[in-house]
């Protein structure tokens, strides 16, 4: 079995990986209660919840808010830039890294995945996983209930619609939507 320092690393570096391996598991409790935590907090405990999410993320800028409820694996995964902006629901699958830009708005029951499973049952029965990073760039606005898969990047200055699910990288300067995304008009 691999030590927990290997197992982490081929999980975040894109390996294939055992994804009930104990340490995941140890890993995937402790976040869990640090977001109970989190999304039981009243309204107007903003500071305790900028205390939670500043010790759960990986990295975040100084201005930043996501509404409650949030959902995450890990958290320490995930890197959010200055000005950004989540509303309800958002899930992040934070297997690999998850990079987001400056200004970037998420609407509600929004998801990023970064976990990927075998198509072949009998493989995937055995819980391994890969993940595959998602990068978002700067000035991005998702809007409500989109969903982004596993190794997506997304361009500077784009917006996608609501409902979305975006297959493949997006340029830059584009609006997309539909399922899968394609672009709409350019920017």
């Amino acid at each position: 079995m691999k030590t927990a320092e290997e197992i982490w690393k081929a999980m975040v570096n894109g390996e294939v990986y055992d994804a009930n391996h104990p340490e995941l598991i140890r890993r995937l409790k402790e976040t869990r209660e640090k977001l109970w935590e989190f999304n039981s907090l009243r309204p107007s405990q903003s500071e305790k919840k900028k205390a939670i999410l500043h010790e759960l993320l990986g990295g975040h800028g100084e201005s930043f808010r996501i509404n409650q409820p949030f959902r995450c694996d890990y958290g320490s995964n995930i890197f959010i830039g200055e000005n950004f902006f989540a509303n309800f629901n958002l899930t992040v699958l934070d297997e690999a890294e998850v990079r987001i830009g400056d200004n970037v708005f998420i609407g509600p029951n929004v998801s990023i995945y970064t976990a990927c499973h075998p198509l072949d049952a009998e493989t995937r029965n055995k819980v391994v996983e890969w993940a595959e990073p998602v990068t978002i760039g700067n000035s991005v606005w998702i809007g409500g209930s989109a969903t982004i898969l596993p190794g997506v990047t997304i361009g500077d200055n784009v917006v996608i619609g609501a409902g979305s699910v975006v297959t493949k990288d997006i340029p830059d300067n584009v609006v997309v939507g539909g399922n899968p995304a394609r672009i709409i008009k350019k920017l």
